[in-house]
């Protein structure tokens, strides 16, 4: 095998004529970015929520009021407050207001049960907490349990336009202490907050993502992380005009990606946002028939789920510029299929939560070729290395190894988690993903498996992703998880857990045939079982963790009768 140096960045060659490989960031913390857009666009449009518009100038001064309440709420810089939200106008008013008081966004899943959140509250020292009003009083109960005082109730028909009045009704605000109703937060307090100095290297969120441990660790992400990312999609998508684009903003805010990707980088950028509370495909296909959206960060839930929605053949997908997927890896068929119809190219990046989360994109523009089945190349600033898990140094070409990235948006480590810090970044400022992957001879980069994922069958490495990939390409199959099962002889054997698309009907024995001339034999799956559906998060990752745990309490239990 070939040897290329990974630190002479090898990928530079693919980037488009326009995009620099190194950029001398501007150093603007989160909420100036707001400042800026609404100084420059005060009359353009900054979000759509259910057909309901605000400007920029308005956005701003929502902002500004609900950051006066906060700081009355003695909410101070580097406090902690949760947001337990999904894509609406309130998640972005406080966000932007927290953010602009030096305060740390602590962001939470919605799904979540009491126990996560309550560890998450916990862990992170939130005071205060900005939730649902379906959720107001579970989190009333919840709140003796944590150091959560003030709790602000936000409800989705705060903000409909005049025809679609009271069609959302508001849940009761509950009668308890310290419980506010949104509205009243903004209409009660003027637009005077206090002034806070916002430094480059301050914490600006606490991102949670998986533990070795099990339980959940958040990232520390400062300004300097988050803004250098977004300068770098605004150098990557280097055709994109700045007051002059339309975001379909389907991915969940409190994700990484859609956080940046879906709200950041359009208000940088001073452009609408489309804000998708409930991302089903008919909501994504009507938003894109109402608005054009010019850009959409997307997961492969998405993507499937138009592709199998009967409102695809009347929505005109010209209008996109950029597509870019994320969240999960994409089948190569799913890919090759959406693209057909309609029309759009789809980018296939890598990130994390730890590294805000981009490392990795298909070219965009006249940049490289774009490899399906690739997470791309390198991205901007971005040092990646490809280590061999056995020997600890690096793999040669084409030889998969963990994946190993620094650069300005890579988490300095997780709060106060030194063990869990330790672990997984190196004193030299290397983080470790987790991610068994390869570059090929071009510099274009391929996630094999998860490292935790990988399965070892009478000492051979067999990274699931390949399994997977072969019955994708089955007509019948939707999702396919392939995990390992405990073996006295192999160690481990290969299982695989299908849902088939709507209205078809299969065997395993089906499976088993189409899959054995396509991988070798000590690949072959022992197991392969039907499911109506997997496992999987609210962004469509499959969650290999949870289908491995129901699978191996179905053993045990087969066992004990």
């Amino acid at each position: 095998m070939s040897q290329i140096r990974y630190e002479d960045r090898p990928w530079l060659k693919h980037y488009a004529s326009q995009v620099p490989a190194n950029l001398d960031y501007e150093k603007v913390c989160i909420p100036h970015m707001l400042e800026n857009s609404a100084q420059k666009y005060p009359d353009h449009t900054a979000l759509i929520f259910q057909g309901y518009f605000i400007s920029y100038r308005d956005l701003k001064d929502m902002v500004d009021r609900f950051a006066t309440c906060l700081a009355d709420f003695g909410v101070q810089k580097d406090d902690k407050v949760a947001i337990l939200l999904p894509n609406c106008i309130h998640i972005v008013v406080a966000y932007f207001a927290l953010l602009k008081l030096g305060a740390v966004a602590v962001m939470n899943n919605p799904l979540y049960t009491d126990r996560e959140l309550e560890y998450q509250y916990n862990d992170s020292g939130s005071k205060v907490l900005i939730c649902m009003d379906w959720l107001t009083e579970r989190m009333v109960a919840l709140r003796p349990r944590t150091g959560i005082k003030q709790i602000v109730s936000a409800s989705l028909g705060d903000y409909l336009p005049e025809d679609k009045a009271g069609s959302i009704p508001a849940a009761p605000l509950p009668e308890a202490e310290d419980v506010y109703d949104f509205k009243w937060c903004l209409t009660n307090y003027p637009a005077q907050p206090p002034q806070v100095e916002v430094g480059w290297h301050d914490v600006a969120v606490l991102q949670y993502t998986g533990g070795t441990t099990g339980l959940p660790k958040a990232a520390i992400l400062t300004h300097r992380n988050l803004s250098s990312m977004i300068q770098m999609y605004r150098a990557w998508i280097y055709d994109a005009q700045p007051g002059e684009g339309t975001m379909l903003a389907a991915t969940p805010v409190f994700h990484i990606l859609g956080m940046q990707v879906a709200m950041n980088l359009p208000v940088y950028m001073g452009w609408r946002n489309v804000l998708i509370p409930r991302p089903t495909p008919d909501a994504l296909l009507e938003a894109i028939r109402l608005y054009q959206p010019n850009f959409a960060p997307l997961v492969p839930t998405h993507y499937i789920g138009m592709l199998q929605h009967p409102d695809l053949a009347k929505t005109d997908l010209t209008c996109f510029k950029g597509l870019f997927s994320g969240g999960a890896s994409l089948p190569v068929e799913v890919l090759r299929r959406f693209e057909e119809i309609s029309g759009a190219v789809i980018c296939e990046g890598f990130g994390m939560s730890e590294t805000s989360p981009q490392t990795h994109l298909n070219p965009y523009g006249d940049g490289g070729p774009r490899k399906p089945g690739s997470i791309g190349i390198g991205w901007i600033d971005t040092e990646i290395r490809i280590v061999d898990i056995d020997t600890g140094e690096d793999a040669p070409v084409g030889q998969p190894g963990e994946m190993w990235f620094r650069g300005p948006q890579v988490t300095s480590g997780y709060y106060n988690k030194p063990e869990e810090t330790a672990l997984a970044i190196t004193a030299d400022g290397w983080l470790k993903s987790g991610d068994i992957a390869y570059m090929d001879e071009d510099g274009y980069f391929f996630v094999v498996d998860r490292k935790k994922d990988m399965i070892i069958s009478s000492g051979y490495n067999i990274y699931p992703r390949e399994v997977e990939e072969i019955f994708y390409h089955h007509p019948k199959v939707n999702k396919v998880a392939a995990i390992g099962i405990p073996d006295e002889k192999r160690g481990e054997n290969v299982a695989v857990y299908i849902s088939l698309q709507p209205g078809e009907t299969a065997t395993p024995e089906e499976f088993m045939e189409f899959c054995k001339p396509q991988l070798a034999k000590y690949k072959w799956p022992t197991v392969i079982e039907i499911w109506d559906e997997l496992p999987e998060s609210n962004v469509g990752k499959l969650l290999k963790r949870q289908l491995r745990e129901i699978v191996l309490e179905q053993i045990a239990a087969s066992k004990d009768k």
